[in-house]
C-alpha cells in the first residue's frame, strides 16, 4: 500500500502583497515613530507613512476595482495590516479607512459610492474618522446622546464624541447619531442613523475637534457638535437603521484589528528571540535558560492559536457566512496573545526595553491597548455566552 502524502501549510498568504508592504515599511524605522511620539498631539501624525501606503494602493485594498481600489477580500486587508505591524510600524493612524468602507459599500447610495470611493482610492479624500464612542455611553452604543435633528434640507447635529482617532487628519467621518429619541422606539437599537460627514464643512459650521494626549500615538480626539448642519444626502442608507449598518461592519473590523495585533506579536517575538540568543549571561546565552525558553514558547503558542481564529473569521466573512462569534473571539484571543508576547519581551530585555528609543516599550503600550480596544473583552464574553452558548444575558 503506497503512502499518502498530505501537504498542509498555511504560510504567509498574499506573499507578493506582504513583500510590497514590507518594502514600504523599511523606509520608516523605529526612529521615525520615536520622533513622532516626541511631538505634541497636533504634530504627531505619520503623514509621510500614510501617504506612502496611499500611493502604493494598499489603503484602498478593500475598495472594489470599479472605484479604483484593489478589490481584495478582508483577508487581503488583514495581510496588509499584519505585515505593517510585523515590520515594527503602526497602522492605527490609517486602518479605519478599511473597516469604515464596508458601511458605505453595503449601505451607501450609488451616488455616494461614485462620489467618494474613487477619490478615497486615489488619496484625494481620507475616510479615517469613525464617530461612535461618547463620554457617557462607551460600549452601550444604543444609549448614545448625540442627536441628528431633521430640518429642511438636512440635519442639525448636536452632541459630543470622544476617543475618535484621526479626526483631525480625516476629510470624511462616519458618524453615528440618534434621529429618534430612545423613549420613542420599541427597541433601543432603533432610531440610530449613520451619516457621512464632510469634515471641512462641519468645522466651518460649529464642529470643534480637540486632541487627547494618550498613552499611544493614535492621534485621538474629542469632538463637539453645536447644531452642526449637514446636508440630507449625508445620510447613509435608511434613517433609523444605522446601528444595524454599523454592526454589519464590526466583524470586518475585528478581523482587521486582530491581524494588526498578530503582527505586533510576531514583531515582539522576533526581537525577543534575537536578543535572548545574543545576550550572554552567566557564561551562556540567555535563551538557553528554560525560564526564558518556556515563556517565549508559551507566548508563541498563544499567538499561533489566535492567528488560526483570525484566519477562520476572515474566511467566513469573505464567504458571506455569519462570523460574529469567530470575529469577536479573534479579538479577545489576539489581545491576550500579544500581551503575552509583550510581557515576555519586556522581561527578556529588562531595563533596555523601557528606554524611549526602544520599540519594545512602544509595542508594549500598543499591546496593552489591544486588550481593551476597540471592544471590551467583557463584551466579547457577553456575546459568546449569550449568542453561542445560550447563557442568559448578563448585562
Amino acid at each position: 500500500m503506497s503512502e499518502m502524502t498530505i501537504e498542509f501549510d498555511l504560510g504567509d498568504d498574499y506573499p507578493e502583497l506582504r513583500e510590497g508592504v514590507a518594502k514600504v515599511c523599511k523606509n520608516y524605522p523605529p526612529s521615525y515613530w520615536e520622533h513622532l511620539e516626541n511631538q505634541p498631539p497636533s504634530g504627531s501624525y505619520p503623514t509621510e507613512f500614510v501617504n506612502a501606503l496611499t500611493e502604493t494602493g494598499f489603503l484602498s485594498a478593500l475598495i472594489p476595482t470599479e472605484y479604483g481600489g484593489l478589490g481584495l477580500p478582508v483577508r487581503g486587508g488583514a495581510a496588509i495590516l499584519e505585515t505593517i505591524h510585523a515590520e515594527g510600524c503602526t497602522a492605527g493612524p490609517c486602518h479605519a479607512q478599511m473597516y469604515t468602507m464596508g458601511t458605505v459599500l453595503r449601505h451607501g447610495s450609488a451616488e455616494q459610492k461614485q462620489k467618494y470611493l474613487p477619490k478615497i482610492a486615489k488619496g484625494e479624500l481620507r475616510l479615517q474618522a469613525f464617530g461612535v464612542t461618547e463620554p457617557t455611553t462607551g460600549s452601550d452604543t444604543t444609549q448614545l446622546k448625540t442627536r441628528a435633528e431633521k430640518v429642511d434640507g438636512g440635519y442639525l447635529i448636536k452632541g459630543q464624541k470622544v476617543w475618535i482617532s484621526r479626526a483631525a487628519h480625516s476629510d470624511l467621518m462616519l458618524l453615528l447619531a440618534r434621529t429618534t429619541p430612545a423613549d420613542q422606539v420599541e427597541k433601543r437599537a432603533q432610531g440610530v442613523s449613520v451619516f457621512l460627514v464632510d469634515m471641512a464643512k462641519a468645522k466651518e459650521n460649529g464642529m470643534v475637534i480637540k486632541p487627547i494626549d494618550a498613552m499611544i500615538n493614535h492621534n485621538t480626539t474629542e469632538i463637539f457638535f453645536d447644531d452642526v448642519w449637514i446636508p440630507e444626502d449625508s445620510l447613509v442608507g435608511e434613517e433609523g437603521k444605522g446601528f444595524r449598518y454599523i454592526l454589519d461592519g464590526m466583524n470586518a473590523e475585528r478581523c482587521l484589528v486582530s491581524s494588526e495585533t498578530i503582527g505586533n506579536g510576531r514583531y515582539l517575538l522576533d526581537l525577543t528571540i534575537k536578543h535572548a540568543n545574543e545576550r550572554n549571561l552567566f557564561g551562556k546565552a540567555l535563551s538557553s535558560n528554560q525560564a526564558i525558553q518556556f515563556a517565549i514558547v508559551q507566548a508563541y503558542a498563544q499567538l499561533e492559536t489566535a492567528d488560526l481564529m483570525v484566519r477562520k473569521a476572515a474566511a467566513m466573512f469573505d464567504a458571506g457566512m455569519k462570523c460574529g462569534a469567530e470575529a469577536n473571539m479573534s479579538k479577545i484571543l489576539s489581545g491576550e496573545a500579544v500581551w503575552a508576547c509583550a510581557q515576555v519581551a519586556l522581561n527578556v530585555f529588562g531595563a533596555a526595553g523601557l528606554a524611549k528609543s526602544s520599540s519594545i516599550q512602544r509595542k508594549w503600550r500598543e499591546s496593552r491597548t489591544a486588550r481593551n480596544s476597540p471592544i471590551s473583552p467583557n463584551m466579547v464574553l457577553n456575546f459568546v455566552g449569550q449568542h453561542v452558548l445560550g447563557l442568559p444575558r448578563s448585562y
